[in-house]
């Protein structure tokens, strides 16, 4: 089969191979991969710059994929040849807590992932597509969907009384402004554009504040909300940003940190996270019993995922050069027609 490989790092060592299909053991699904979509983890994974010590060796790289199953161990009982499944990227975190080594079983480093004709997962690390999507969406869900609706719902309980605040417009941040409007809640956004304010609204945002025009958003976002702040933030900007969501908090308001955009790093102003009495988490997608039920969800109420755009499966470098320099919504590839 034909497959992407990462032979070292820097995406000019990403290399369109030939290598054998994987056979199925007796507790694992054979999938026809129809569709990946990519996140910053696979970029940084590509850079070097995510868990390095773990990503030294070469494998098929990119988490998140959707297609069919074309054949099926011995032992499997969760799935039958034919049916369309999605890819959990933490393949041994089923339920319940995380466990310290959930990454060494990761999909798309360490493990192989889903750019190739075909991939092997064990029956527990997938889950059945929606029906209301297509492969190309629904490969948009296993971490950016899940991470927005693990933080927000399975974290932070959210109810339609709460107020939401997502910064940008990465597949995180969009997903989160579907998800919070689908379930009542009120949702603000910052974002660079009046452009792309325009699309954020349409998707269910009630404010949006362009961060280019006011640096201090958080004062925007105070006025706009009597001055009670927000509930909840879906924190992907890091560094100096942190300072400002922390101002913009409810009392005993949630922070996700989910990125680093703009920095690894953070001078966090202890007296305002004091006086706001505010809960920091970081948060690493999520798992599958929690996606399973936010699938639901997604057809409840037939949420369509926001894609910037889809390349072929021999455009992969040029998907992610996309990715490094934005896009509005999620970059798919698809693989297989």
């Amino acid at each position: 089969m034909k497959a992407w490989q990462k032979q070292d790092f820097q995406l000019e060592n990403l290399k369109l191979v030939e290598v054998p299909t994987p056979e199925p053991k007796d507790n694992e699904i054979l999938i026809k991969v129809n569709a990946v979509s990519l996140n910053y983890r696979d970029k940084d994974i590509m850079d070097g710059n995510y868990r390095r010590d773990l990503m030294e060796r070469s494998f098929i790289p990119v988490s998140d994929a959707a297609g069919v199953i074309v054949r099926k161990g011995a032992e499997v009982t969760r799935f039958k040849e034919g049916d369309r499944v999605i890819s959990h990227v933490y393949t041994k975190w089923i339920d319940g807590k995380p466990a310290a080594d959930d990454v060494l079983y990761s999909l798309g480093g360490v493990l192989d992932g889903g750019l190739a004709e075909y991939m092997v997962l064990d029956e527990e690390a997938a889950v059945m597509a929606p029906d209301n999507l297509s492969d190309e969406e629904a490969s948009t869900l296993p971490i950016a969907a899940l991470t927005a609706w693990f933080s927000l719902v399975e974290e932070g309980k959210l109810t339609s009384s709460d107020t939401v605040l997502v910064h940008g417009t990465g597949g995180v941040s969009l997903f989160g402004v579907q998800l919070a409007t689908a379930l009542g809640a009120r949702v603000f956004a910052t974002t660079s554009s009046w452009k792309k304010a325009e699309k954020v609204k349409l998707l269910g945002a009630s404010d949006v504040i362009n961060y280019k025009e006011l640096p201090e958003w958080n004062e925007e976002l105070a006025r706009v909300t009597d001055g009670n702040g927000v509930n909840y933030i879906l924190e992907v900007v890091g560094g100096t940003n942190i300072n400002r969501s922390i101002n913009a908090l409810a009392l005993q308001g949630q922070i996700f940190i989910i990125g680093f955009l703009e920095s690894k790093t953070a001078e966090v102003d202890l007296f305002s996270l004091l006086s706001k009495q505010a809960h920091l988490q970081g948060m690493r997608v999520g798992h599958r019993k929690a996606f399973e039920s936010m699938i639901e969800v997604f057809e409840k109420y037939d949420i369509k995922p926001v894609i910037d755009t889809v390349y072929s499966f021999d455009q992969a470098i040029e998907a992610y050069e996309h990715l490094s320099r934005g896009a509005f919504g999620k970059i798919v590839i698809k693989v297989n027609s």
